[in-house]
C-alpha cells in the first residue's frame, strides 16, 4: 500500500462526501413531486386498518408538508446508499489489502441487503399484524385516529428495530473473524441469544405476543446463520475446494 499525506486523504474524503450528497439530492429533487404519494404508501399498512371512516391526523400545522418531505428524503437516502457505499468503499478500499478488500465488499454489501430485507419484513408481514392488533383492542367509543408525525416516528423505530436484527449474520460474522468469540462460544451462547432475543422483541415491539415472536424468531434464527455462516469461512480451503 502506498503511503500518502494527510492533506490528500482529507482531500479525497471530502470529494466522496461531496459525491454521496449530491447524489441523494438528485434522487430527492426527482422524487419530491410524488412526496404525498410516497407517505400514502408508507402510512398504507395502517390505512388499511383502521375502522371505516376514520382517517389521520396532523396535530402540527407544518405536518402535512414535513412529514412527507422527511419520509420522501427517507426513501432518497435508501434509493441513493449504493452510491452512498461506493463512495465509501472507493475511500477506503486502496488502505486495504487483497485478503481484506475479499472479506469487506461482500460484508458491506450483504450489510445492505439485509437491512433492506428487514425494513420489508417489517412493512409487509409485521406491520398489518400489528395495526391489526391495535385496532382490534381499541375500546368502543375510541376513534383510532394517529397523528402522522408520530406514526412517521413509530415506523422509523420499527425500521431500525427490524434492520439492525437483520444485521445479525454480518455482526456474528465479524465478531469471529476478529476472534473476539470463536464458534464454541457462539453455539454455547445459544440459549442466552434466544432469551435476549424475545427481552429485546418485548420491548422493542408494541405489547402483543405475534409481533414479539415476529422479531424475536427471525433475530434467533439469523443468529443460527451467522454461525453456519462463519464455520463455512473459517473452514480450511482444502475443505472447500475437495
Amino acid at each position: 500500500m502506498n503511503e500518502q499525506p494527510l492533506l490528500v486523504h482529507l482531500i479525497e474524503l471530502r470529494t466522496r462526501l461531496v459525491r454521496a450528497i449530491v447524489g441523494l439530492l438528485i434522487v430527492f429533487v426527482a422524487l419530491f413531486h410524488w412526496s404525498g404519494d410516497i407517505y400514502h404508501l408508507l402510512a398504507k399498512p395502517l390505512l388499511d386498518a383502521l375502522p371505516a371512516g376514520t382517517h389521520m391526523i396532523a396535530t402540527d400545522v407544518t405536518a402535512p408538508f414535513f412529514v412527507p418531505v422527511k419520509v420522501t428524503m427517507l426513501v432518497a437516502f435508501l434509493v441513493s446508499l449504493p452510491n452512498t457505499l461506493y463512495q465509501i468503499w472507493a475511500f477506503v478500499a486502496p488502505g486495504l489489502y487483497t485478503h481484506e478488500k475479499r472479506l469487506v465488499l461482500p460484508l458491506l454489501l450483504s450489510s445492505l441487503i439485509l437491512f433492506v430485507v428487514g425494513m420489508a419484513f417489517a412493512y409487509f408481514l409485521v406491520f398489518p399484524v400489528v395495526f391489526g392488533f391495535l385496532s382490534a383492542v381499541t375500546p368502543e367509543g375510541v376513534a383510532m385516529a394517529t397523528d402522522i408525525d408520530k406514526y412517521l416516528s413509530f415506523v422509523l423505530g420499527m425500521f431500525v428495530a427490524f434492520g439492525v436484527t437483520f444485521e445479525v449474520p454480518v455482526i456474528v460474522i465479524v465478531l469471529n473473524r476478529m476472534g473476539v468469540v470463536s464458534l464454541e462460544q457462539l453455539r454455547a451462547a445459544r440459549s442466552y441469544v434466544i432469551v435476549g432475543a424475545f427481552v429485546i422483541a418485548a420491548i422493542v415491539t408494541p405489547p402483543d405476543v405475534f409481533s414479539q415472536v415476529m422479531l424475536a424468531l427471525p433475530l434467533w434464527l439469523l443468529y443460527e446463520f451467522g454461525i453456519i455462516m462463519s464455520a463455512f469461512i473459517n473452514r480450511p480451503a482444502t475443505e472447500k475446494t475437495a
